[in-house]
Formats: structure tokens, C-alpha cells, sequence
């Protein structure tokens, strides 16, 4: 098998802020990987959180190319020839690898799985700002959407002004929150109450990844905890279960959809809810979560909906639902 990748800059329609970063723009790594004259692609969306750019997945993607051998449906046996780092850019080869194997079987990827072509609906990101630009957001997106998230964190005092508000413009629109690990366990067990008073679903990860209060908070929290920075991989999976009620799996931190694939069915094992996210991504990025959706609980699929323009259409925005296509492979790919 042949591989190439190049990084592509994301353009935001507005600036997307949350507890710990503002951004206008994401680089992302698209790759392509060719055998028997047919292209399958993927999507690296590095997360910086984790130490990982698009210069590092690139360089991990140019270094082990030839690792991949020549057979595009020994997935499990690839994987296990690379380094199990740069995760995000074993998603993008995980995903490739899956594209590539429905184009040659003529099958899309969710009927491969054996999956449904459905999932929740998909949340939209209101990101972080003060009460009333969040409630004008949420007022404007509500006709669209069926379910909106929340970024909190400001350390101004102001989150649970700033749901009052949302809630007040969203009406009855279902809310979820994420702090994106910006409160103490006290601002949790304060705030919480607040927020399940309005209606708040659920909340994610509140505390910083590894706070020795997350037990603690799981206690005693009202409303269900879901960890993001928490879970990465299926070896966190059992860790998370005295800390939280639900994790959420992110192809770009899991490394593809096999891992996000056995992350579901662990995470069931131990009785917990299971959310699918998602980075800023292109359509190929969200359709490779979109073809594993119905697995999951509740779905966070709106990368591609924040930007100015999607260079790789494919997936569907129907009724709130992001579909995947009924092409073979993901159904998206570069224009």
C-alpha cells in the first residue's frame, strides 16, 4: 500500500473559544492511502492537549508509510506494526484503511460494521462567552439543532448565569455542558446543583483529568459526569468507571474506530454511558465517527458545521442527525 498526507488549515466561521484556548483556524492532516489503483482517506485532527500538532502526525505518518504492508484488510496486524503514539494519526490510517476496504467491497463503512445508518442527533457547540452572546447563539441554532453543548469554565463566576440565559433563548432544547477541566471539586458540587435545577443533562469533565476528587464528585454529583480528557484509550476505559458515568470517545484520541469500537463495549461492561465527540474536523473527520454513531448514547458531531468552508462533503446533516453516506467506504473524501 502506497500512503501520502498533507496538512490542510481548517477555517472557522468564528472564533471558537473554550475554557483553556480561542482559535480561528486548525490544521489537520489529510491522508490517502492507495492499493490496487483505488484511494481510501483519513483525517489526523491533533490535539495539542496531548502534545500532538500536525507537524508531528505528519512525520509519524512519512516515517512508518512503510510499515503498512499490502494488505488493506489486515487492519489489526497494521495497527500492531506501528508505534501506539500519535494517535490522531493512526486514526487518520485507521479510517483510511476502512475507506479503503469498503471502495473495493463496494459496501459502505457502517454496513461493514454490521451498524445501522442512524445515530443521535448531534449537539451544537456553543462555545464559551459572556450570558447574553451565548443565549443569542443558542437562540439562533435552536431551530437547527435538537440538542446544544455548552462550553463553561470562564473563572469569572459566571457559568451558571450563563446557562440561565441559554436555557431562557433555548427553551426547551435539550442541554449538556463541558467545562473542559477548568473547575475544583468545590466549584463542581457548587455549581452542579445549579445547573441540574436547569435542566442540564449532564456535564463533562469538570475536573482536571487524574483529580483525585473525581470519585468523590461521581458521588455526589445530580446530574451524570462524562469524561473527555479523562479517556483516551480502551486502557482508561476501567479507570474511568469510579470517576464517572459515561466517557466520551474521540476517533482523533482513541486512534480510529476500531479502538472507539471496543472502548463502546468495555465501557457498556462496566455500566457506563457512552458519548462519541469530536475535534474542529472536515467531513471526513466526522464521517468516520458518523459510521460508528448508533453505538453511542449521545453524539458530539458538529466539526465540520463550525467551518467556513468543508473541504471534504460527504456526511449528511439531516433533522439534527449527522448520516453517513451510502457510498462505498466513508462517503467523503478531498475535493
Amino acid at each position: 500500500m502506497e500512503v501520502s498526507a498533507r496538512v490542510v488549515t481548517l477555517e472557522l466561521a468564528e472564533t471558537f473559544v473554550i475554557s483553556r484556548s480561542a482559535r480561528d483556524s486548525e490544521e489537520v492532516v489529510l491522508v490517502e492511502v492507495r492499493h490496487s489503483g483505488v484511494a481510501g482517506h483519513g483525517e489526523a485532527a491533533p490535539i495539542g492537549r496531548y502534545d500532538e500538532s500536525a507537524e508531528s502526525a505528519l512525520g509519524y505518518l512519512e516515517e512508518h508509510a512503510g510499515a503498512l504492508g499490502d494488505d488493506p484488510f489486515a487492519l489489526e496486524e497494521v495497527m500492531a506494526r506501528l508505534p501506539a503514539r500519535e494517535l490522531a494519526a493512526r486514526a487518520a490510517l485507521d479510517a483510511a484503511l476502512h475507506d479503503l476496504q469498503g471502495k473495493l467491497l463496494g459496501q459502505p463503512v457502517w454496513r461493514l460494521l454490521g451498524l445501522p445508518r442512524s445515530g443521535p442527533p448531534t449537539t451544537w457547540t456553543v462555545w464559551l462567552g459572556d450570558p447574553d452572546d451565548m443565549a443569542r447563539r443558542a437562540g439562533a441554532a435552536r431551530e437547527r439543532f435538537r440538542r446544544l453543548k455548552l462550553k463553561l469554565g470562564g473563572r469569572d463566576g459566571l457559568d451558571a448565569e450563563r446557562v440561565l440565559a441559554v436555557r431562557e433563548a433555548a427553551g426547551e432544547t435539550p442541554l449538556q455542558v463541558d467545562v473542559n477541566e477548568a473547575w475544583s471539586l468545590d466549584e463542581a458540587l457548587e455549581l452542579l446543583p445549579q445547573l441540574a435545577a436547569l435542566g442540564v443533562e449532564y456535564c463533562e469533565q469538570p475536573l482536571s483529568a487524574g483529580d483525585p476528587g473525581g470519585p468523590e464528585l461521581k458521588g455526589r454529583s445530580p446530574l451524570p459526569i462524562y469524561v473527555d480528557e479523562d479517556c483516551h484509550t480502551l486502557a482508561d476505559v476501567a479507570g474511568c468507571a469510579e470517576r464517572a458515568h459515561g466517557i466520551n470517545v474521540k476517533l482523533a484520541k482513541s486512534g480510529g474506530i476500531r479502538e472507539a469500537v471496543r472502548m463502546v463495549h468495555a465501557a457498556r461492561a462496566l455500566g457506563l454511558g457512552c458519548m462519541l465527540g469530536c475535534m474542529v474536523e472536515s467531513g471526513l473527520g466526522i464521517a468516520a465517527g458518523a459510521a460508528v454513531a448508533s453505538l453511542f448514547d449521545h453524539v458530539d458531531l458538529d466539526g465540520n458545521l463550525l467551518l467556513r468552508h468543508d473541504p471534504c462533503p460527504g456526511v449528511r446533516f439531516a433533522d439534527g442527525v449527522q448520516l453517513p453516506a451510502e457510498a462505498p467506504g466513508l462517503g467523503a473524501a478531498p475535493e
